[in-house]
C-alpha cells in the first residue's frame, strides 16, 4: 500500500470548494465597497457629519458645482459601458459560432480514433486494464471545452462590467485625495481578480467530480477529457486578446495622431472624436482580454498537471489528495491573496502620489512570501512523502520536498520576471528616463532606443525561465514544469488586481478630463494611471512567463500522449516542424499589427472628417459623433480578429493530419522558443515608450522639465514612440503568450487523433 496523505479525502473535497467560495465572496464585500461611492448627485452622503463639510470645501475649490461634474461622470461612464458591453456582445456572438463549430471537430476527430466504438478500450498507459471508450473521452471532451470557453467569456465579461463600474467613481473619489482613488481603483481589481481566480477553481472542481460518476476508476481518461478545459479556456481567450487589442489600439493611435500630434488639443479631451472609443479600448482589451488570457492559463497549467498525475502514483494508486494538489495550490493562493489584499486597502493607507508604486509592488512581494509558506504548508500535507512521477515512459521517485521547490521555483520566478519588468517599465528607473532623453533629437532615436531597451529586457527573464524549467525538470520531470507553472499563477488574484487597476486608473484620469475638472484632480489620476502602466507591464510579464512554463508542462503531456519516445532535432521531420513553429509568432504578430495599423488608418480620416466639417468642434460649442468612431472600431477589430485567430488555431490541426506528431512536436517547441522572446520584448518596448512619455508630460524631476513641456518638438517625439509601441505592448506582444499555449494544449487533446490517423503525408510515401 502507497502512503498516504495527512489532509483525507474528505477534506479535499471540503477545502476547495471552500476555499472557492471564501473568494467569491470577498470579491462581492469589495464590490460593495466600492458601490458605496454614488454616482448620482446626492447632498447625503455625509454619513459622519464631518464629511458634509468638506465635500462643499471641495467644490469651491474646484470652481465647478458639484452637481454638473458628478452628472458628467455619470453619463460619460455609461457611454463607456455601453460602448464596451456591446462590443463584447457582438464579439460574443462570432465567437460562440467558431466555439459550436470546434466543439463538434473535437467530437469528431476523437470520437473517430476507435472508429466511434462504445465498447471498453485497453488504457493507452497499461494495456493489461480496460479503461472507457475513445466516445466518451470525445464527448467528455467536448463538455469540458464548452465550459472552459464559457467560463473564460464569463470571467472576462465580469472584470469589463466592474471596470467600467469603477472608473467614473475613482474619478470622483480623487476630489478627496490621491489615496481615496487608489483603494477604489486597487479594490475593484481586487473584484475581478477573486471572481476569476475562484471560478475558475470552483468550475474544475465541480466538473472533475461530475465526470468521475461516469468514469469511476479509470482516471487517465477523466484527466484526458478534463484537457478540454483548457483548451476552450485560452481559444476564447484568443479571440478575446486579439479583438479587444485591436479595439482599443486603433482607438488609441486614431486619437492620439489627430487630436495630440495634429490639433495639439490634450489625450482624452472631450473635443476628440476618437476619445469614447479609446476609453472603451481599454476595457474591452486590457481588462476581458487579460482575464480571459490569465484564466486559460490557470485552466492549462492545472490541465498539464493533473494529466502527468494521472499516469503517475496518484492515479495508479487512487490517491484523490494527491493528485488534486494542483487545485489545491490554487486554494491556498486564494487565502494567501485575499490577506495581501487587506495589507494595501486596510493595514496601510496611501497618502501619497510616490507611495502609489511602492504599495504596489509590495502586493507582489507579500503575496510571494506568504505564498510560500502557504506551499509548504500543502506540500505537507496534501502530498505523500515519496511517490513516482511519469518521466516519458519510466516512473521517477520523487520526495514531497522537492514537489514543493517546483512550486516554489515558479512562484519566485514570476516574482522575479515582474520585478525586472518593472524595472525597465517605470519612468522611476534609468531605462525609460535614457529613452525620454533620447526623444531630444526626435523619433527616430527613441524608436532606435526603445526597441533596444526591450531587447534587453529579454534577458534575465528568460535566465530566470531557464533556471525555473532545469530545476522543476531534474526534480520531478514534466509534472515538476506544470506545477511551477502553476506556481507562478498562485498568486493570480493579486496579479490580476494590479493589473486591473492599471486601466481603470487609465479610465479615471479621461473621465476627469472630458468632464472637465480641475488641474490637480487631473495630476492624481495621471500618478495613478503611470503607476497602472507598470502594473499592466508586470502583469503581461507574468502571463508570458506564465505560458512558457504552462507551453512547455503541456508539450511534456503531448509527447507522452502521443507515444514519442525522444524529440530529436536532427530528423528532417522534427527539423522542418522546428524552424515553421519558430517562425508562426513572426507571422502571427505581421497579421496583428497590420489589422491595428490599417484600423488605426480608417479611425485617423474619420477624426480629421470630423473636425474639417462640424462647425465649433474646436471651439467645443458643439458635440463630435463619438458612436461612428465607436462603431469603427467594433467593426475593424471583429473582422480582423479571425485571421489571426485561424491561424493558431488551424496550425496544430493541419501539421497534425498531413505531417504527424513528430512535425508537431517540433513546431509546438520552435513557436515556445521564438514567441517568448517576441511577447517580452514587444510588451516591455511599447511600455518603456509610454511611461517615457509620461515622464515628459509630468515634469517632476529637473530632467524632465528640461524636455517638457507639453507641445514641445521631445513631447512629440516622445508621442510618436508612444503610439508606434502602443500595437507592439497591447496587441501582438500580449497575444503571443496565447499562441504558445493554445496550440500546445490543442495538440494535446487532438493527441490522441494525430498518434493514429495523422501524418497523411509521410504515410502516402
Amino acid at each position: 500500500m502507497a502512503e498516504s496523505t495527512l489532509l483525507p479525502d474528505l477534506g479535499t473535497q471540503i477545502l476547495i470548494p471552500i476555499c472557492a467560495v471564501v473568494g467569491i465572496v470577498f470579491a462581492l464585500v469589495q464590490w460593495l465597497l466600492v458601490s458605496k461611492v454614488k454616482l448620482s448627485p446626492e447632498k447625503s452622503h455625509s454619513a459622519d457629519g464631518k464629511n458634509g463639510f468638506t465635500e462643499s470645501l471641495i467644490e469651491e475649490e474646484d470652481g465647478v458645482s458639484d452637481q454638473s461634474v458628478v452628472h458628467k461622470c455619470a453619463d460619460i461612464q455609461s457611454a463607456i459601458s455601453e460602448g464596451a458591453t456591446s462590443f463584447l456582445f457582438t464579439e460574443y456572438q462570432y465567437v460562440g459560432v467558431f466555439m459550436v463549430a470546434f466543439a463538434i471537430l473535437i467530437f469528431l476527430f476523437l470520437g473517430s480514433v476507435e472508429g466511434f466504438s462504445t465498447k471498453p478500450q485497453a488504457c493507452t498507459y497499461d494495456s493489461t486494464k480496460l479503461c472507457k471508450p475513445a466516445l466518451a473521452t470525445a464527448a467528455f471532451s467536448t463538455i469540458s471545452f464548452l465550459l472552459g470557453a464559457i467560463t473564460s467569456v464569463i470571467s472576462g465579461f465580469l472584470g469589463m462590467k466592474i471596470a467600467t463600474y469603477a472608473n467614473a467613481r475613482t474619478t470622483l473619489e480623487a476630489r478627496k485625495g490621491v489615496g481615496k482613488a487608489f483603494i477604489v481603483a486597487f479594490r475593484s481589481g481586487a473584484v475581478m481578480g477573486f471572481l476569476l481566480a475562484a471560478n475558475g477553481l470552483l468550475v474544475l472542481f465541480i466538473t472533475i467530480n461530475l465526470f468521475k460518476l461516469y468514469y469511476g476508476d479509470d482516471w487517465e481518461g477523466l484527466f484526458e477529457a478534463i484537457t478540454g478545459y483548457g483548451l476552450g479556456g485560452s481559444s476564447m481567450a484568443l479571440f478575446g486578446r486579439v479583438g479587444g487589442g485591436i479595439y482599443t489600439k486603433a482607438a488609441d493611435v486614431g486619437a492620439d495622431l489627430v487630436g495630440k500630434v495634429e490639433r495639439n488639443i490634450p489625450e482624452d479631451d472631450p473635443r476628440n472624436p476618437a476619445v469614447i472609443a479609446d476609453n472603451v479600448g481599454d476595457n474591452v482589451g486590457d481588462i476581458a482580454g487579460m482575464g480571459s488570457d490569465l484564466f486559460g492559463s490557470y485552466a492549462e497549467s492545472s490541465c498539464a498537471a493533473l494529466v502527468v498525475a494521472s499516469i503517475s502514483s496518484f492515479g495508479i494508486n487512487h490517491d484523490f489528495t494527491a493528485m488534486l494538489y494542483p487545485l489545491l495550490v490554487s486554494s491556498v493562493g486564494i487565502l494567501v491573496c485575499l490577506l495581501t489584499t487587506l495589507f494595501a486597502t486596510d493595514f496601510f493607507e496611501v497618502r501619497a502620489v510616490k507611495e502609489i508604486e511602492p504599495a504596489l509592488k509590495k502586493q507582489l512581494i507579500i503575496s510571494t512570501l506568504l505564498m510560500t509558506l502557504g506551499l509548504a504548508l500543502v506540500s505537507w500535507i496534501g502530498l505523500p512523502f515519496s511517490f513516482t512521477i511519469f518521466n516519458f515512459g519510466v516512473q521517477k521517485d520523487v520526495k514531497s520536498w522537492q514537489l514543493f521547490l517546483c512550486v516554489a521555483v515558479g512562484l519566485w520566478a514570476g516574482l522575479i520576471i515582474g520585478f525586472v519588468t518593472e524595472y525597465y517599465t517605470s519612468n522611476a528607473y534609468s531605462p525609460v528616463q535614457d529613452v525620454a532623453d533620447s526623444c531630444r533629437t526626435g523619433a527616430a532615436t527613441n524608436v532606435i532606443f526603445g526597441l533596444a531597451l526591450g531587447y534587453k529586457s529579454v534577458i534575465i527573464p528568460i535566465f530566470a525561465i531557464a533556471i525555473s524549467i532545469f530545476v522543476s525538470f531534474s526534480f520531478a520531470a514534466m509534472y515538476g514544469i506544470a506545477v511551477a507553472a502553476l506556481g507562478m499563477l498562485s498568486t493570480i488574484a493579486t496579479g490580476l488586481a494590479i493589473d486591473a487597476y492599471g486601466p481603470i486608473s487609465d479610465n479615471a484620469g479621461g473621465i476627469a478630463e472630458m468632464a472637465g475638472m480641475s488641474h490637480t484632480i487631473r495630476e492624481r489620476t495621471d500618478a495613478l494611471d503611470a503607476a497602472g502602466n507598470t502594473t499592466a507591464a508586470i502583469g503581461k510579464g507574468f502571463a508570458i512567463g506564465s505560458a512558457a512554463l504552462v507551453s512547455l508542462a503541456l508539450f511534456g503531456a503531448f509527447v507522452s500522449r502521443a507515444a514519442i519516445s525522444t524529440v530529436d532535432v536532427l530528423t528532417p521531420k522534427v527539423f522542418i516542424g522546428l524552424i515553421v513553429g519558430a517562425m508562426l509568432p513572426y507571422w502571427f504578430s505581421a497579421m496583428t499589427m497590420k489589422s491595428v495599423g490599417s484600423a488605426a488608418l480608417k479611425m485617423v480620416e474619420e477624426v480629421r472628417r470630423q473636425f474639417n466639417t462640424i462647425p465649433g468642434l474646436m471651439e467645443g460649442t458643439t458635440k463630435p459623433d463619438y458612436a461612428t468612431c465607436v462603431k469603427i472600431s467594433t467593426d475593424a477589430s471583429i473582422k480582423e480578429m479571425i485571421p489571426p485567430g485561424a491561424l493558431v488555431m488551424l496550425t496544430p490541426l493541419i501539421v497534425g493530419i498531413f505531417f504527424g506528431v513528430e512535425t508537431l512536436s517540433g513546431v509546438l517547441a520552435g513557436s515556445l522558443v521564438s514567441g517568448v522572446q517576441i511577447a517580452i520584448s514587444a510588451s516591455n518596448t511599447g511600455g518603456a515608450w509610454d511611461n517615457a512619455k509620461k515622464y515628459i508630460e509630468a515634469g517632476a524631476s529637473e530632467h524632465a522639465r528640461t524636455l517638457g513641456p507639453k507641445g514641445s518638438d521631445a513631447h512629440k517625439a516622445a508621442v510618436i514612440g508612444d503610439t508606434v509601441g502602443d500595437p507592439l505592448k497591447d496587441t501582438s506582444g500580449p497575444s503571443l503568450n496565447i499562441l504558445i499555449k493554445l496550440m500546445a494544449v490543442e495538440s494535446l487533446v487532438f493527441a490522441p487523433f494525430f498518434a493514429t490517423h495523422g501524418g497523411l503525408l509521410f504515410k502516402i510515401f
